[in-house]
């Protein structure tokens, strides 16, 4: 059986997803082609030699409708030959795009593949791909006859569970945006991110190196005046226990970008003379209950321990997507794990969470990190829409 490795990773500077946003005039087909141009002239292979493209996306509607992958495949200026899929499990749909890279490869099917994933939410918002409609259909209704809330509701609904205080959810973000400014500063995001040449409202064109997202004076104290962003009555009277603690500071924003991996077979790798950066050891996936949504990173994690015969202690680097502040909270909390290593350059409060995307990019963060820290095993895990997670455990090579 084959071991299925990452030759290279790269990924976007996030712009802010909402017209006037860094990357909001770029078309997103060619945000995705850009990174699929970017591994194959960081790493000098012949395109053709992919056996297939899947990326993920969520708002599959309009521009990013069609089929993307297979879109930016052709706009990268790949041959015909290459084949492209586009996938959807919520945010973790480019996480998703990277399991079925690697399995592809261990199961032999595929000698190289690339993993990516965009979403452009200036350009296509949330929900629009609903179109107005409803959905869940009639069967998932009557099963959750109440409804099931949205996102931030369920994010309230993990940090009255967990106890979670607003102070301690606001000092997580702020200390999202300290470590990714800190990064950025040093020049950690450096190998990761690719110059994207970009066109302002204008018209005019720009080079694009830097996340937008991040906003580096942000501390506890100034995120503590902001509002929450989910309160109803009717919320607030179907789940008394909630404190109301959620804000747009202690949630990820609205983000544009795209990202991708190039996946191969060590064999291949050895073969055309590149040097593989990491490992995949282990996937898992979850489901919770979709009322929470936002809790299946939880039962991912224990999956993936056992089925790796890893202990946390033994993870050098954990990635826990920071959709809210509290996701990656209740996940510390419930498993001891150490704040020293969770998302310790930052997450998606500060560099931005475009959704289809955000599985690769997390990855590319997570894998710089340990090449940079010389740590072995890295942890990455996602919540994602319905209640579900994906986890994945790399060993740097």
């Amino acid at each position: 059986m084959e071991n299925a490795v990452i030759v290279d990773i790269v990924r976007t500077a996030s712009g802010r997803g909402k017209p006037g946003g860094a990357l909001s005039e770029t078309h997103p087909v060619e945000l995705l082609a850009a990174t699929l141009k970017a591994l194959v002239s960081r790493n000098d292979f012949d395109p053709a030699l992919v056996d297939d493209v899947i990326a993920g996306c969520v708002s599959q509607a309009g521009e990013q409708t069609a089929n993307i992958a297979r879109n930016a495949v052709l706009s990268a200026g790949f041959p015909e030959s290459v084949p492209g899929t586009t996938v959807d499990r919520q945010c973790g749909s480019s996480q998703q795009a990277m399991h079925f890279a690697a399995q592809g490869v261990i199961a032999g099917a595929y000698d190289v593949a690339i993993a990516c994933g965009v979403e452009s939410m200036s350009r296509v918002p949330m929900r629009f791909a609903s179109v107005g409609r409803d959905p869940s259909g009639p069967g998932m209704r009557a099963r959750y006859s109440e409804g099931l809330a949205n996102q931030g509701v369920g994010a309230e609904l993990i940090a009255a569970k967990w106890k979670l205080s607003r102070e301690e959810l606001d000092e997580f973000s702020a200390r999202s945006h300290q470590r990714a400014a800190a990064t950025a500063a040093a020049g950690g995001f450096d190998n990761e991110i690719i110059p994207f040449e970009a066109v302002a409202p204008d018209g005019s064109t720009f080079t694009h190196t830097t996340d937008e997202t991040v906003r580096p004076a942000t501390t506890a104290e100034g995120l503590a005046g902001l509002k929450p962003s989910f309160y109803t009555e009717q919320y607030a009277q179907r789940f008394p226990q909630i404190g109301w603690h959620i804000t747009p500071g202690n949630s990820s924003p609205l983000s544009d970008g795209a990202s991708a991996a190039l996946i191969m077979s060590e064999t291949k790798a050895a073969e055309l003379g590149l040097r593989p950066r990491a490992r995949f050891h282990s996937f898992a996936l979850a489901g919770d209950d979709p009322l929470y949504m936002l809790t299946a990173p939880l039962p991912a994690t224990h999956k993936i321990l056992k089925r790796s015969g890893l202990s946390l202690d033994d993870i050098d680097a954990y990635e826990v997507n920071e959709a809210f502040a509290s996701v990656p909270l209740f996940w510390a909390k419930e498993l001891g794990a150490d704040p020293a290593k969770l998302n310790p350059r930052g997450g998606a409060i500060a560099l931005g969470h475009p959704l289809g995307g955000s599985g690769v990019k997390l990855m590319a963060t997570m894998i710089n990190y340990l090449e940079a820290t010389g740590g072995r095993y890295g942890l990455q895990t996602m919540c994602e829409g319905g209640g579900m997670a994906n986890a994945t455990i790399i060993e740097r090579l």
